[in-house]
């Protein structure tokens, strides 16, 4: 049984049962006996939805992120989880797939189910955010909008010090090996890595837009290897992890014949062969971040916090390396 069910038998709204179930002084004290004898009738028992009618709240947050298979996003749901938990929420998880249309599904879905989001380095367009963000108490992780607060994890800032890092190297063409064409990321980061090469006299050239996994690295692998490139940055760690693996295949040899730079410092980063140099990213206090700022957010209609910029670094290990002999300047 429903309270729509046994808001039928007693004659009332279900609004009106569930103010009767949950705050029986707001209704007079004959429409709360009608409403008793129904529910015992019925044999219902209220639920966490019934009492949400009567309060406005679910309980619930949903975090949205692109790839759950990806370990960047597992210290953001970690960090998440642990900060709804402490708050009394419940944490609702979704993978989007990577496609702006499956997380625009998910979100018109769940908008009602609950009291605010957090969507991680959403695909969806500045247009829908703002509209999504006038309907539903929301916060980004790698995703600015005017207006929406966001944490953002300054990777950009990382790919200036990849690009120093290897020109110093003598390297003198660097591919960046781009990452979804949907992603704001992957724009601002080519930008920066754009704007260090012409500082660093370094000619800079990217690929086609590519799905960030394993898979996607190892076709890139063939890829800049068709050029003249002596080094590579990658969207992301799985992109380069992928490409390593591709290389050692082939027997290109990293990074005497060429250099790669991940970006996120995931899980396995320091384990794969060689070690991966990449820019390291505060991911658990960007999740912190992010919900501290939802929370404030759910429980002030007018609190509109800063936004947040989390700064990154570069860490050195064995896959960058002087250009090729006779490559450098």
């Amino acid at each position: 049984m429903t309270i729509r069910d046994v808001a039928a038998a007693a004659g009332v709204a279900t609004s009106t049962v569930s103010r009767a179930l949950s705050h029986p002084d707001r209704v007079s004290p004959s429409t709360r006996a009608r409403v008793l004898q129904a529910a015992s009738e019925l044999r219902y028992s209220p639920s966490g939805q019934a009492r949400a009618l009567s309060s406005g709240k679910t309980g619930n947050v949903a975090l949205l992120v692109p790839d759950i298979g990806n370990p960047f996003f597992t210290g953001i749901i970690r960090a998440t989880q642990r900060q709804l938990s402490a708050s009394q929420y419940t944490l609702v998880l979704v993978d989007t797939e990577e496609s702006p249309e499956v997380e625009l599904a998910a979100v018109e879905r769940l908008r009602t189910s609950v009291d605010g989001m957090v969507l991680t380095a959403s695909r969806l367009s500045d247009e829908q955010l703002i509209d999504l963000s006038s309907r539903v108490k929301l916060v980004t992780i790698n995703r600015e909008v005017p207006g929406i607060p966001t944490t953002q994890i300054d990777t950009p800032s990382g790919m200036v010090q990849a690009m120093e890092h290897l020109a110093s190297l003598g390297h003198r063409h660097i591919v960046y090996v781009a990452g979804p064409e949907s992603s704001s990321s992957n724009r601002l980061r080519w930008a920066a890595i754009r704007a260090a090469g012409e500082r660093l006299g370094v000619r800079t050239t990217t690929t086609q837009p590519i799905s960030p996994t394993l898979l996607s690295g190892a076709a890139a692998a063939d890829t800049v290897l068709n050029g003249d490139a002596t080094a590579c940055i990658a969207f992301n760690d799985l992109v380069a992890i992928g490409m390593l693996g591709r290389f050692a295949e082939r027997g290109i040899r990293v990074p005497a014949d060429f250099s790669v730079v991940g970006c996120d410092d995931i899980f396995g980063a320091d384990f794969c062969h060689p070690p991966l140099t990449t820019i390291t990213a505060p991911v658990e206090q960007a999740g912190r971040s992010a919900i501290a700022m939802l929370i404030s957010r759910m429980g002030d209609e007018t609190s509109r916090r800063e936004s947040t910029t989390l700064a990154t670094h570069l860490t050195i290990r064995r896959s960058s390396g002087p250009a090729p002999r006779g490559d450098s300047a």
